[in-house]
């Protein structure tokens, strides 16, 4: 059996590792919430979670200027971290020669709001579908408020025709090995989840899939993996002790292992194994 499991982020901005309200970023800069910043540099974040056994975490470029952080995070964990933000074809084989595990692409992808088969197309030949993550971040339209999630790109600025389905991720999963979906409306607000769309990951999605927004406390991630299925990955961003929240990382990371162990078959009781 698979395990779910947790993954860990890395978010730059102008450089340095912070944590910030997804929705207010812009092209200017403007009005940007910010809900942690450090001192501590990619490159201890990737060692911390290279000591700690996590894999497929995302470390993302929010903007330009972080290239540097970026390469930087990759080389401190080769092929345990995934990199997306501003990834295209031109770029994408420089972060894997880096040792990122995966590129993450999102923007790139959409041309005037619909998406570019043909660039697609042009990624796979470049890196390969076994080394692409699809960004499909979604809202819903704030006209249909029960609606369709729509996928949204240029810093979640922007709706794409895209909508989240089982047809839509059953074509995609053709071209990458991995879906990252951030759940924009709840994301950075620690909140909780966004259920419907969790839910609609673990029913739909063919391939493993990482679900990102709002989650604060065990609870929410036992939530992630009851509405999941168990086929749902998580992250946790702002509510982590590292990144200045309330929910302890060593605990996620504590949970984390469990699942490892027991779909590994080393949840049985220590008396049955010595029997």
């Amino acid at each position: 059996a698979r395990a779910m499991r947790f993954r860990p982020c890395i978010d730059l901005h102008a450089g340095a590792v912070k944590q910030i309200v997804g929705s207010t970023l812009t092209d200017d800069g403007q009005g940007l919430r910010t809900n942690f910043e450090t001192t501590k540099s990619s490159a201890e974040f990737a060692a911390l979670y290279r000591r700690d056994g996590l894999v497929g975490g995302h470390v993302i470029m929010l903007g330009v200027g972080n290239e540097e952080a970026a390469v930087a995070a990759l080389q401190a964990y080769p092929g345990g971290l995934q990199v997306g933000g501003g990834i295209n074809a031109s770029n994408a084989k420089k972060y894997i020669d880096a040792g990122a595990s995966h590129v993450i692409v999102t923007s790139w992808l959409f041309q005037d709001g619909e998406l570019s088969w043909d660039r697609l197309r042009e990624l796979v030949a470049t890196v390969g579908r076994e080394r692409i993550v699809l960004d499909l971040s979604c809202r819903r339209h704030p006209s249909d408020p029960s609606g369709p999630f729509h996928v949204v790109m240029d810093r979640w600025q922007r709706f794409t025709s895209l909508k989240v389905s089982a047809e839509s991720l059953r074509a995609l999963a053709e071209s990458c090995a991995e879906f990252l979906v951030h759940g924009v409306d709840v994301e950075g607000m620690g909140n909780g989840i966004e259920d419907d769309l969790v839910a609609c990951l673990g029913e739909w999605s063919p391939i493993p899939v990482t679900y990102a927004g709002g989650c604060r406390s065990l609870d929410d991630v036992e939530r992630v993996r009851h509405l999941g299925k168990g086929r749902v990955d998580v992250t946790i961003g702002s509510a982590l002790d590292i990144f200045g929240g309330a929910l302890p990382y060593d605990e996620v990371v504590a949970w984390d292992k469990k699942q490892v162990a027991e779909a590994a078959g080393a949840g049985a009781p220590s008396e049955a194994r010595q029997a």
